[in-house]
């Protein structure tokens, strides 16, 4: 006889946990909710090799919402996410992040800023001089000013949240299966069950795909196009004699990003359009650091001249080529398949609004914490982007 789950979620990482938590939540104790991941380790999630950081400035009203909420649930999250006495180490920072523009790219911060504090974001602009009294060890010579986010934005420990929202979700009762989810079997406009790859059938009410870079892979075996795709980004530790003293997470008007990280920073830059092709692999790409990092690093902060580099890594984006932005939502011609797919580097910071969102769809059918059908299907199929402009 198949076994059978009323939600089966494909992909255990930050999002597929976050939904099953809040699936486990709400409930009832005897309803059935399965987790299928293929690597348990983790090792080469985008949850485990991301910077890893949050931020509520976005130009998307949208997205601002979304992280608002995963900054909520980050400052009560060893509370909910409690087991047996034990609350799990999130290790929220709240630095702030602190986006850096020249005269040309002034007016796109003061419109972000805009759409930032009607969501109620604390954030400020700061012009070249303040910006200068406030991070002494800043070059401002060629900026306008900056965007600094003065509460609620910085890091966490994304192993921590991750394996906090796992944990607590299987002392809910969630299941865990190890295995690799080969199909989904389409009957009309339902899914019936998930076919695994040593053959296993699973019968299914409902499927959320949270296969992350394999979701597209995942969708075209229920005959779904996802534009979504593997991107690779690299991360660089480094050491400095400049302490840059109250650093936030910092982005330059060149893309190259910097943040404290221990006794060090961590820093990268998405690669232009033209390198930036599907890719799986992991490697780091030789000379990245000394060729297209340092020189930038060390114009911005004069100390930074020194810098050491002590490990990088790479890992992947789950890119929508479209917008950048999470495709959230059912499939018009799928009713009972869910997706969160495509966060463009965002997953982390959105995974507690993402799993609540997806617990309100299999419970009550539709949004209702937050208005999220911007995110859906519709925009894709009627090729109208939601375009997200502060993409890091």
């Amino acid at each position: 006889m198949m076994d059978s789950f009323d939600v089966v979620i494909v992909g255990g990482a930050v999002i597929g946990s976050a939904a099953a938590f809040f699936l486990a939540e709400a409930l009832p104790k005897s309803a059935r909710v399965l987790v299928i991941e293929a690597d348990t380790s983790y090792a080469h999630c985008a949850t485990t090799r991301s910077l890893a950081s949050i931020r509520h400035q976005f130009s998307t009203a949208e997205n601002v919402r979304l992280s608002m909420f995963g900054t909520e649930f980050l400052r009560q999250a060893g509370a909910r996410l409690e087991v047996d006495g034990v609350r799990p180490l999130i290790g929220f920072v709240e630095a702030g992040y602190l986006f850096l523009a020249t005269e040309a790219g002034w007016p796109i911060l003061q419109r972000n800023h805009a759409v930032q504090r009607a969501e109620g974001a604390e954030v400020a602009l700061l012009r070249r001089d303040a910006l200068a009294q406030r991070f002494p060890w800043l070059e401002t010579g060629d900026l306008a000013g900056g965007s600094l986010g003065l509460a609620g934005e910085g890091w966490l420990d994304a192993h921590g949240l991750m394996h906090g929202f796992q944990r607590k979700a299987r002392a809910l009762g969630v299941h865990l299966r190890v295995g690799r989810v080969r199909a989904l079997k389409r009957a009309g406009s339902r899914i019936s069950a998930v076919q695994l790859d040593d053959g296993t059938t699973i019968g299914c009410a409902t499927v959320i795909n949270a296969a992350g870079t394999g979701a597209a892979a995942l969708a075209r075996t229920a005959g779904i196009v996802l534009p979504v795709q593997a991107r690779k980004r690299c991360v660089f530790h480094f050491r400095s004699p400049e302490a840059a003293a109250g650093c936030p997470l910092v982005i330059d008007p060149s893309g190259v990003y910097f943040r404290p990280e221990g006794a060090g920073f961590l820093c990268g830059i998405a690669p232009p359009e033209s390198e930036d092709p599907e890719c799986t692999d992991f490697e780091v790409p030789p000379g990245w650091f000394e060729e297209r990092l340092w020189p930038t690093l060390a114009r911005r902060v004069p100390g930074f001249e020194a810098a050491r580099l002590l490990s990088s890594w790479a890992g992947h984006y789950d890119v929508n080529v479209l917008d950048h932005n999470v495709i959230l939502g059912a499939h018009p011609e799928v009713d009972n398949l869910l997706f969160a797919n495509g966060f463009s580097g965002h997953g982390l910071q959105q995974s507690p609004a993402i799993g609540r969102a997806l617990m309100e769809l299999v419970v009550h059918g539709r949004f209702r914490s937050l208005d999220l059908g911007a995110f859906g299907w519709q925009r894709v199929l009627r090729d109208r982007p939601l375009r997200e402009l502060n993409v890091v």
